[in-house]
């Protein structure tokens, strides 16, 4: 092999131009500047997030307490420890305005402030006041949507609790919104001092509290985390720092931005068969140069290497295109970008993103490239005289075959760790195998199929359709390409349809029947009779569940740290609710174990969640350590029971016997079943006789779930585009490749006498069932993607959806029929006379 021969043939060759390689350019330029693109804003908001992180959270560290404040010890370590400590209450209440014998009512999310408050950052408020000033003499600054809900102005009193309070100003910023996470309500924003004798704050009701510490600023954050957990050993704390002031907020954006780029794979995937076929064409009007370097004595590794280098080369060019385009165009859409983000994001070019994308890029090339240049390889010289209008037959020899293997499983490998969602890689990866698999076996039988159609008698005088289903079952056919690009993309797209579907079907058509009306949190012990009492007279009550509540923390399983034995599952990354009862609930389902008996008073015992506890790889007679309020309870599982959390109903993961939880201060939390018409006068009466239980309505938390799924499904559904792009510029690379053929079949067509509308409609129904075939293949593979992600991911029943799917088949049809026609037209213009003495 000649490697310098081989590179000066092909720079002569590259010498001719990128004629043939616009689409091999394209598909790439496109799959990478996709992935680029993703990893760019997910880079730019990590790194925004590092960089504000201290303003994101409030305070150089943070150390939150479950439903109590600090002890006169606990708050003195943190004295010592800081320079500045600032104290802080979260919850969530309903804002009252009355308005003479009613009122209008919203939910809030409530924040008690100190003086101190914010550590870092400003707070906005309008008309342009201190926040001192907003705030003294129990006024309080409200988010403008609540002001709005409410008919609020600055001046006017609204109610918290039996507190009443004065907007004083509309807030327009907070600088640790983004660490607060989901939220229910609109902030309102208070004194802590201002909320004594309200009602909300008392022992048991549901709070949070947060102490932000500002600390030297050389000071080592992991020495200080230690530091917390020895001196608060035992207080059931939550410790955060500047390190990743919204933990919460950053693992979305990366799971988010993970799975987008394995959306951007799929399309990379898709743009490999526009890659492949581009690389086949251009080899194949190549056959009698490379014949006849053969001829002149050039061995096959040379020819190979030669067409290897040319790849190569447009591999680099397009790899630049892409990665130009991918990290151009978030900066130029930064601000918009910015503008529809709850956090701060830093755009600037990062090498990380880039090059995962080149790595991508570059594996993808030669996936799709190797399997033709190899092919050729093996033909000889007489053969490829012979054979100039036809294409190479036969597999490539061993070692590519192996190569290709090992090159896709380093694709596949690359993309499970870079994505950190190795499971999800792996499914999507066999999925995108088998997607290709099942559409070239689709390829093939609509070929067979066509063919044989077009020689039925049933067809005879149908000389057009017989004639477009002979070209889509020819030898020279595009139906690969077309079926493969286009069925892939569709497939993406009818997968994201189908479970875009199901979730908003999980929550418009199962929880309206099954859901309560109102949850009812921080009711009382001594309020629990009067207010089952007072429900149970009104007008459109149907039913009301209720039990005991308080929040506690899973620190340990068996005498080690909970994360050790159960990693990072979702029930250990925060506080859990928490019941006890004396006799099994008349609603429960024990799977295995038994409950303890009414009159038990022995050491603490614990019933729970069946599925999670399976997951959790907990066993009867298992000890958890739970912290509440500060104490620390050591339970043994008695029993495990099914929860079904999707009726929205009360369930809770753990529930104790009633002596481990003696003494702890607590409410009760209720469900209240209701017609429609009636929940309005229900929310009015009892908030006026209970002041201080809040009453979050289930159809706006709803609402609100929707609104963030809403988000995501579009952010994916923009990934699935993309992918559909790539797709169509493959199609009208297969259109544009078969556009000589078809102006040659055209002037035969018109020199037997056949119209122009004949030729037109023959081209057309070959797009349609080519368009056709791919949406049916893209129907049945996005069903079953769609089923398997509802099903085993997002936890949800799944039924099939036929919009969406009629919606594919019809996108597909009219895919092929516009890129066909639109490479139809000049063959029908150019006279059968010129063409058939050009092919004498």
């Amino acid at each position: 092999m000649n490697a310098s021969l081989a590179w000066r043939i092909a720079l002569r060759e590259l010498r001719g131009g990128l004629s043939g390689f616009r689409v091999f350019l394209a598909c790439l330029a496109l799959g990478v500047a996709a992935i680029a693109a993703v990893g760019t804003v997910r880079e730019s908001i990590t790194a925004g997030l590092e960089r504000e992180g201290a303003v994101i959270l409030g305070g150089d560290a943070a150390i939150e307490l479950t439903y109590r404040f600090a002890t006169d010890a606990e708050r003195a370590w943190m004295e010592e420890a800081a320079e500045q400590v600032s104290e802080i209450v979260d919850f969530r209440s309903m804002a009252v305005v009355p308005r003479g014998q009613d009122a209008d009512r919203a939910l809030t999310q409530v924040k008690g402030i100190d003086g101190a408050y914010p550590l870092y950052g400003s707070v906005g408020l309008a008309p342009d006041i201190p926040l001192a000033e907003a705030l003294a003499d129990r006024g309080a600054a409200m988010d403008r949507v609540l002001a709005d809900r409410l008919g609020l102005v600055p001046g006017d009193t609204f109610r918290l609790g039996t507190a009443d309070f004065t907007l004083r100003a509309i807030l327009t910023r907070e600088p640790d919104a983004a660490a607060g996470g989901f939220a229910l309500g609109p902030r309102t924003l208070v004194l802590t001092e201002a909320l004594d004798g309200s009602g909300l704050l008392a022992p048991g009701t549901l709070y949070e509290t947060e102490y932000r510490l500002r600390l030297d600023p050389l000071a080592d954050l992991s020495a200080t985390e230690a530091a917390a957990r020895s001196a608060l050993e035992g207080a059931g704390l939550r410790w955060q720092d500047r390190r990743n002031g919204a933990p919460g907020i950053n693992e979305f954006i990366d799971r988010l931005g993970a799975f987008l780029v394995l959306v951007g794979l799929a399309g990379l995937a898709v743009g490999g068969v526009g890659v492949s076929a581009a690389v086949r064409s251009y080899l194949e009007r190549k056959t009698a140069t490379i014949a006849t370097l053969k001829t002149l004595g050039a061995d096959r590794s040379t020819v190979f290497l030669t067409y290897l280098l040319q790849i190569g080369v447009l591999t680099a060019l397009g790899l630049l295109l892409g990665l130009a385009l991918g990290s151009l165009v978030p900066l130029a859409f930064a601000p918009v970008i910015e503008a529809r983000l709850p956090v701060p994001a830093a755009f600037a070019l990062y090498p990380g993103p880039l090059a995962e994308a080149a790595l991508y890029g570059t594996l993808a090339a030669l996936i799709f490239t190797l399997w033709p240049l190899a092919r050729t390889e093996e033909i000889r010289a007489a053969a490829l005289f012979r054979d100039v209008v036809s294409r190479a037959r036969g597999w490539p020899r061993p070692i590519w075959l192996a190569t290709t293997g090992v090159l896709l499983l380093a694709l596949v490998g690359f993309a499970a760790s870079l994505s950190g969602l190795w499971k999800l890689t792996l499914w999507a990866a066999a999925g995108l195998g088998g997607a290709f698999v099942v559409l070239f076996l689709i390829a093939e039988v609509t070929r067979h199929l066509a063919r044989r159609l077009a020689r039925s008698r049933a067809l005879r005088g149908r000389s057009t359709l017989r004639l477009a289903l002979g070209a889509v079952g020819g030898p020279a056919a595009e139906t690969r390409s077309v079926v493969l690009s286009l069925g892939l993309g569709l497939t993406v797209l009818a997968a994201i349809g189908q479970i875009d579907a199901n979730l908003r079907g999980a929550i418009a058509r199962d929880l309206p029947e099954v859901a309560p009306s109102y949850f009812m949190v921080d009711i009382q012990n001594d309020q629990m009779e009067a207010f089952r009492s007072r429900l149970g007279a009104l007008p459109g009550f149907e039913s009301m569940e209720s039990a005991p509540m308080l929040r506690g923390i899973i620190t340990g399983i068996n005498g080690r740290p909970a994360a050790e034995v159960a990693g990072d599952h979702w029930v250990l990354s925060g506080d859990r609710g928490i019941t006890y009862s004396a006799e099994i609930p008349d609603n429960a389902v024990l799977t295995a174990g038994e409950w303890w008996p009414a009159d038990y008073a022995g050491p603490p015992l614990v019933s729970f969640a069946a599925e999670e506890a399976e997951e959790m790889g907990l066993n009867l007679g298992d000890s958890l350590t739970i912290n509440i309020l500060g104490r620390d309870i050591t339970a043994e599982i008695a029993s495990f029971r099914e929860v079904d959390f999707s009726t929205a109903g009360i369930g809770f993961i753990l529930s104790l016997n009633p002596g481990a939880l003696a003494g702890a201060p607590h409410t009760h939390i209720a469900t209240v079943y209701a017609e429609e018409e009636a929940e309005a006068a229900i929310l009015r009466d009892l908030a006026g006789a209970f002041p201080n239980i809040t009453a979050i309505r289930v159809r706006d938390a709803i609402d609100r779930v929707t609104e963030v799924l809403q988000g995501i499904a579009a952010a994916v559904t923009y990934g699935a585009l993309a992918t559909l792009i790539t797709g169509g510029i493959v199609l009208i690379g297969a259109a544009a490749a078969g556009e000589r053929a078809r102006t040659y079949e055209a002037a035969l067509l018109k020199t037997l006498g056949a119209e122009r509308r004949a030729i037109l409609l023959n081209f057309a129904l070959r797009s349609v069932v080519l368009g056709g075939a791919a949406g049916c293949v893209a129907i049945v593979s996005g069903a079953a993607a769609g089923w398997g992600i509802s099903r085993y991911v997002m936890n949800t029943d799944y039924v099939f959806e036929p919009v969406s799917a009629v919606l594919v088949i019809l996108g597909g049809i009219l895919l092929t029929l516009g890129a066909g026609l639109a490479f139809a037209w000049r063959p029908l213009a150019t006279r059968p006379a010129r063409v058939l003495r050009a092919r004498e």
